[in-house]
Formats: C-alpha cells, sequence, structure tokens
C-alpha cells in the first residue's frame, strides 16, 4: 500500500480533487439557475435547459484556467529544479503535465458538449416565444422590450421561424458565432491530437493545435453580449415572481414591471491570469530561440538516424533533459521535442534524430546527409533551440539502485545518463550515490542497436579496468527477427562477443520476463529504494507499473520500486 502511494497516491488524489471540484461546480451552478429566485422568468423560457447550459460554462471556465498551465514548460522546469517547494514525490508528478492536460482538454470537450446542446434546446425555445401569439405567460415575457420603463428577457428580437431563427441566432449574434467558432476549433484541436496524427502528421497536430488562440479569444468574448439575462435585485424586491405571475397586473403598484439585465462576462476572471504566465512562457521561448546555435558536427548513423551535435552560448543541461528545435530552412514556425543525449560534462548538446516524416525527412536533406561528399560547416542549416526542460530522468542520481527501460529510440534519455555515469565514474567514482544500473533495452531491428553500441562498449571496458564489471548489468532484447537471422545468430551464439553488438553481453530474444525480473532484483537490494525510469510505450509503462506496485513491499523498511516516465 505503501509504495501505491509513492507511485500513484499523488496522482490519484490530484484527480480526485480536480473531479470533486468540477462535481462542485456544476451540481453548485446548476442549483444557482434552476432554484435562483431571479432566474423565475427566465425559467418559463427556457426550462432546465438553462441550468444545463450555466453549470457545464462554469466547469469550463475552471477547466479553461488549467488547459495552459502544463504545457508552460520553463515554469515546470523551474518548479521542478526547485528544491525548495518541489520534494521527489512532487516532482514525479510534474512529469506527468501532459497527461493532465489530455484529461483536462477531453473535460473541456464534455461540458462544452452538454453546454452546446442545452444552448440549441434555449435557442430553438426563445425563437418560438417570440412567435407565440398563445396569449401566456411565455408570450409576455416574450414582448418586453428596451423601453424607458421596461427592459426585455428574451435576446431573440426578430421572429422567424426555425430553423431559420436558430441559424440567424448562431451567426448574427456575438454569443452565437463566437460558441460556432470555438466550438470548431475545439474539434479540430482534440481530432488532429489522436496519437495517429501526431506520430504520421506532425505538422497537421502542430498547427491545428495552435487555434488554441482563436479558442481563447472566442471564449474570452462569448460572454459580452450578456444573452443570459436575470431578473434585477431592485426588480425582485418590489414584483415577486411568485405573487405576480398574473402578467396582466403587470405595471400596477402591486406588480410592477419586472425589470432585467444580463450577466457580465466571466470568463476572463478565470482565465486572464493562466493567458498572462502562457504569453510569459511563449516571450521567454522567443528570445531563447534567438540565440545563436552551431552545428558543430552531424554524424550519419546506421538506418537514417543522424546525430546533431550543437553549441550555444550559456547552455546548461542536466541528464535526460529535452529541447526544443526548429529549423528556419524546412519551417519557419514548427518546433520538434527531441531528447539530448549528450552528457552535462561534455563541452557540446547532441541529439539523435530518426527520420520518420517530412520534417525530420527535411533536416536529414538540408544537413547534407543525403549527399555523398564532405559537408561543410558553413554550408549546414541555422538551428534555434528552446530548452532545455526537465524530465524524470533528472532523479536517476537520487538512488543506489535504477532500473533503466528503453524501447526503441526511446533509449535516448539513458544514453545521457549512461555517459553522465561513465563521466563522474572516471573523475570520482567514491562520490556517486548510484551504485548499481540494470539497463534494458527493447528493440525490433538489430541495426538500430549500431549507434549505441560504442558506448555500452565503453562503459563495459571502463567497468572492467577498474574492477567493477557489476557496476552495470544491461539486458539487449531483440523484439523481432525472421528465421534466416534467427538461424545466424544460433550459429554464432558461442563466440566470445555478441554478434550484433559486439558487447560481451549477449543479445537476448523476445521479450524479458518482468515478474522475474523485478523478484530477483527485490532479493539482491532488500531494504533499497530501486527508481524505475522508463522512455517507451504506454502499454509497457503500464506493466511496468504494475510490478513497482505488486513487488513492493507494504514495511515502510522494506524494498520499494518508485515508477517514472518520460514525457514530452
Amino acid at each position: 500500500m505503501g509504495n501505491w502511494v509513492e507511485n500513484e497516491g499523488l496522482s490519484i488524489f490530484v484527480i480526485v480533487v480536480w473531479l470533486g471540484l468540477n462535481i462542485f461546480l456544476f451540481w453548485w451552478y446548476y442549483l444557482v439557475y434552476d432554484v435562483g429566485k431571479e432566474y423565475i422568468y427566465t425559467r418559463v423560457l427556457l426550462k432546465h435547459a438553462l441550468a444545463l447550459a450555466r453549470a457545464p460554462a462554469a466547469c469550463l471556465n475552471f477547466n479553461c484556467m488549467l488547459i495552459l498551465l502544463p504545457v508552460c514548460r520553463n515554469l515546470l522546469s523551474f518548479l521542478r529544479g526547485s528544491s525548495a517547494c518541489c520534494s521527489t514525490r512532487i516532482r514525479r508528478q510534474l512529469d506527468r503535465n501532459l497527461t493532465f492536460h489530455k484529461m483536462v482538454a477531453w473535460m473541456i470537450a464534455l461540458h462544452t458538449a452538454i453546454h452546446t446542446i442545452a444552448h440549441l434546446f434555449n435557442v430553438e425555445w426563445l425563437v418560438e416565444a417570440r412567435l407565440n401569439k398563445k396569449g401566456n405567460l411565455s408570450y409576455a415575457l416574450s414582448q418586453l422590450e428596451d423601453k424607458p420603463d421596461q427592459t426585455y428577457l428574451n435576446f431573440v428580437r426578430e421572429k422567424y421561424e426555425n430553423p431559420v431563427g436558430g441559424l440567424y441566432v448562431a451567426f448574427t449574434y456575438l454569443a452565437g458565432l463566437t460558441g460556432v467558432i470555438i466550438t470548431l476549433c475545439l474539434i479540430l484541436i482534440i481530432t488532429s491530437s489522436t496519437k495517429t496524427i501526431r506520430r504520421s502528421y506532425f505538422e497537421v497536430f502542430w498547427y491545428t493545435h495552435h487555434l488554441f488562440v482563436i479558442f481563447f479569444i472566442g471564449l474570452v468574448i462569448h460572454g459580452v453580449g450578456r444573452i443570459v439575462r436575470r431578473q434585477t435585485k431592485e426588480s425582485l424586491e418590489v414584483h415577486s415572481p411568485q405573487d405576480c405571475k398574473n402578467y396582466n397586473e403587470w405595471g400596477s403598484q402591486k406588480c410592477p414591471v419586472p425589470q432585467f439585465a444580463g450577466n457580465p462576462p466571466m470568463t476572463w476572471k478565470w482565465v486572464v491570469a493562466p493567458m498572462f504566465l502562457y504569453l510569459c512562457e511563449r516571450l521567454v521561448r522567443f528570445w531563447r530561440s534567438q540565440q545563436k546555435v552551431v552545428i558543430t558536427k552531424v554524424v550519419v548513423h546506421p538506418f537514417k538516424t543522424i546525430e546533431l551535435q550543437m553549441m550555444k552560448k550559456g547552455f546548461k543541461m542536466e541528464v535526460g533533459q529535452y529541447i526544443f528545435v526548429k529549423c528556419p530552412a524546412i519551417s519557419r514556425l514548427e518546433w520538434h521535442p527531441f531528447t539530448l543525449t549528450s552528457a552535462p560534462e561534455e563541452d557540446y548538446f547532441s541529439i539523435h534524430v530518426r527520420i520518420v516524416g517530412d520534417w525530420t525527412e527535411g533536416l536529414f536533406n538540408v544537413c547534407g546527409c543525403d549527399k555523398q561528399e564532405f559537408q561543410e560547416a558553413w554550408k549546414l542549416p541555422k538551428i534555434a533551440v528552446d530548452g532545455p526542460f526537465g524530465t524524470a530522468s533528472e532523479d536517476v542520481f537520487s538512488y543506489e539502485t535504477v532500473m533503466l527501460v528503453g524501447a526503441g529510440i526511446g533509449v535516448t534519455p539513458f544514453a545521457s545518463v549512461l555517459k553522465s555515469v561513465w563521466y563522474k565514474y572516471c573523475h570520482d567514482a567514491t562520490s556517486l550515490r548510484l551504485k548499481k544500473i540494470y539497463f534494458y533495452w527493447l528493440c525490433r531491428d538489430t541495426h538500430a542497436f549500431e549507434w549505441f553500441a560504442d558506448l555500452l562498449q565503453s562503459l563495459e571496458t571502463q567497468m572492467q579496468e577498474r574492477d567493477n564489471a557489476e557496476f552495470l548489468s544491461y539486458n539487449i532484447y531483440l523484439t523481432g527477427w525472421d528465421e534466416s537471422q534467427a538461424t545466424h545468430f544460433a550459429v554464432h551464439h558461442d563466440e566470445k562477443k555478441d554478434v550484433i553488438t559486439g558487447l560481451t553481453q549477449k543479445t537476448l530474444y523476445g521479450r524479458p520476463n518482468w515478474e522475474n525480473e523485478f523478484k530477483t532484483i527485490a532479493q539482491k537490494h532488500a531494504g533499497s529504494r530501486i527508481g524505475v525510469f522508463l522512455c517507451g510505450p504506454e502499454a509497457l509503462a503500464d506493466s511496468l507499473n504494475k510490478q513497482s506496485i505488486n513487488n513492493s513491499e507494504a514495511d515502510p523498511r522494506g524494498v520499494h520500486f518508485i515508477f517514472n516516465k518520460e514525457n514530452f
């Protein structure tokens, strides 16, 4: 139970509080509009749809206040790096910022749907009320106009039959027009944020996501028209809706004509602070992007993976951090995230880029990697860099024992970690708190191992020379191979060096038995806090998180696996 709290407790607590606030706001504002005395006459026209429109509007304000905060990368990096305000447990929650961002987005979508559907009924009923000739209370309320002794309740002033009346409201009133625009923006943003679109058509995701600017502008001015109206406080003192239901008595001393006023816009009060913070965030990003970056070296690795080594004045990094990169020669607007593969001890910073899409293909070409001849430095493209930003891997050196798990290109943050370990070990091994590393790499293709093998060979040799070969235990798993490859591997299995990587440790085939791995490590490190770090797919994350909880002891003095996942 203790480790469940360590791994999931705060996350669950945050989610419960967030959901609780949504439920509270929905219920509170539903009662305000469904029971409130000042809305009695409004409910005559709109019935329960009034409350069903206004309650989700309050929740929308709350969630739109939150949606920008998880993507303020510089703010999160500042908080993450401040030990005064962020414990290790809090920092691990900050690493789940994008998960929370997505949850808030889906909540916005839910409340937008409820709000929109309720208002469709509201508009239909208001249009019909203007055409009503039955001589009832609804008719009387809809006939009120702006005069010296009157104020209107039904904001629909023109008399058009539905559906023309509804379309007229949607496209000629500020509330209707902004509502249509922000709903369309939201639909485009959400539908282009699916995993398939992000991975295969990142540019579509990136451009449509910036519709959030239009979304927020529309959101702020959506309520300026004050179409939701209520009876004024002064009018309620002299005109009680319960006592003046007979509209024929309106205008008498007992029942003066009721007076109405529109609700003032409130959304700006909710979103102005996070919008200001995000504006500051973008200004910091712009300032950083203007600083000069020099590409010092481009290395072409097998299977269309390139390494960019760069230098930038004042650039400081920690292990496992990531940066955003823009190449104006490809696009003046697009920024793409890449994990840093260099160590803080090196005099340059580097990224490894796998060529999988239009932008990365463009980078491959403008760097001259498609040419056979040597590319001179002055011909290399200009690069803009924003970052670095913190990730879970920064906490690697907070543990004595760690498990590092990388899947495919997800090995990149651990390249930085292992390099830094190597430098620290060479400089002063006694000051290094980290005493044991279990490294796992899962990859589908043998060629993908090649660029990383040199680093592992260096570490392997260094540890053997210092008579500490047990410091690093690594396991490389090939998860995809064909029959001819399997035969080749079998023939060379007894050779001293691995046929794929050239390492002493042989490549394994298939997938790890994580339950056995965790149990074995738990037995070797009884009473320890073991950091589990993953950069890989969600399915693997779920599996490792489950094993971290199941193999941790309830006794605070027992072994505890602390799960951390990369998110960017």
